[in-house]
């Protein structure tokens, strides 16, 4: 999906695109992979590895394009197509006027938010704030008597992936994008995103990887998306995740269609009054 951009400018086609390459690292040809266990790695990011080894392959024009590795440097790991469809989206909501604010749930260094944040400076927009919600901590151990979908799942042992909420905002500061309109929800999904019902939202991105972290999402922001909204979920392709869209869409009779990224990451956008 490409958003209507109203003929923009080449100022800021430059700039969110150089804060693209910036934040996926694709500025730059160093190895910039992080090594981890092969098997972990085809459970969480698809079989990209080596064979018989436990490195990931840098590859700018396809690993890192398609978010199949893990950045040593860079702020974001879900690679340049998923970026590219976040920027739609907001600009988008923005172009038609989809009220309220833009959140994604699982940060790791923020390089979404900042995006998000990004788009909103490039085109002008004082009013709208990003909020950026994860435990800080990595990705919580899994709760399968609750939650058997989410059985097996490794994550959690993945030293790297849990960056506490100083380095996040230490990142927005960096380029320049940290003020009082990025808003930090720290905590696990179930005990943090209640305070958040009822909020107004024009985009919710869900990069929570287990069905526990998608649901509590879903269940707790899915009601403040107004019409014309986008839901965009990072891990869908991997079947915890796409179980817990599926039972959530299932149960509220939600039939829009469901539009793929790229190979892991889809979104549908919400119908209703106004659409």
């Amino acid at each position: 999906m490409t958003a209507d951009r109203g003929g923009g400018s080449r100022v800021r086609d430059l700039y969110l695109d150089l804060l693209i390459g910036a934040l996926t690292h694709t500025l730059y040809r160093d190895p910039d992979a992080i090594e981890v266990p092969a098997e972990i790695a085809d459970e969480l990011i698809g079989p990209v590895i080596e064979a018989g080894e436990a490195k990931l392959i840098f590859d700018p024009h396809r690993t890192r394009a398609e978010g199949r590795d893990w950045p040593r440097h860079g702020q974001t790991m879900i690679g340049v197509e998923r970026l590219r469809n976040v920027r739609d989206c907001v600009e988008a909501v923005l172009d038609e006027g989809v009220p309220g604010d833009l959140i994604e749930a699982g940060a790791w260094r923020g390089g979404v938010g900042i995006l998000m944040r990004g788009v909103l400076e490039a085109h002008g927009d004082a009013d709208r704030a990003v909020y950026v919600a994860d435990s800080f901590a990595g990705i919580p151990e899994p709760d399968v008597e609750r939650y058997p979908a989410d059985a097996g799942h490794r994550g959690h042992e993945l030293d790297f992936l849990a960056v506490g909420v100083d380095e996040v905002r230490d990142n927005f500061r960096r380029y320049g994008l940290l003020d009082d309109r990025v808003r930090f929800v720290e905590g696990r999904f179930r005990e943090s995103l209640p305070s958040l019902r009822g909020h107004r939202w024009a985009l919710v991105r869900l990069d929570g990887d287990l069905y526990e972290s998608t649901i509590d999402a879903l269940v707790n922001l899915y009601d403040g998306l107004s019409p014309g909204g986008f839901v965009i979920v990072d891990d869908y392709a991997f079947a915890q995740c796409r179980a817990a869209v599926e039972d959530f869409r299932s149960e509220r009779g939600i039939d829009e269609a469901i539009e793929r990224i790229d190979w892991s990451g889809a979104y549908w956008r919400r119908g209703g009054e106004g659409r």
